[in-house]
């Protein structure tokens, strides 16, 4: 089945939309939309799986665990997350959806 990663975005996003586009043993790809959201105050992602994002549009900062600064990804930028490291989302793009696809292996 053809299909797109730009169409049929969210638009009316109060939360982070989460879209599975494969999810097969051992491995799943996600698609995220983002417009402005962040994690809570004091929330952890702390996965049981490796995680590796890429931005595909917007930007987003990153606060991860053992890092003194922020972590800014924009259009192209990617980072891998080993399973177990904590990573919070500090900010995402106000004024446009932020989309990011995240491939995680079990």
């Amino acid at each position: 089945m053809l299909k797109n990663l730009f169409t049929d975005l969210p638009t009316d996003l109060i939360e982070e939309a989460f879209d599975d586009l494969l999810n097969v043993p051992g491995l799943r790809i996600e698609r995220i939309v983002s417009h402005g959201q962040a994690s809570p105050p004091g929330f952890w992602y702390e996965q049981g799986e490796d995680e590796w994002v890429i931005i595909l549009q917007g930007c987003a900062t990153l606060q991860v665990e053992g890092r003194d600064t922020l972590v800014t990804l924009g259009r192209g930028d990617h980072y891998w997350f080993p399973a177990g490291l904590r990573h919070r989302v500090d900010s995402t793009s106000q004024d446009s959806p932020t989309i990011w696809l995240a491939i995680h292996r079990r």
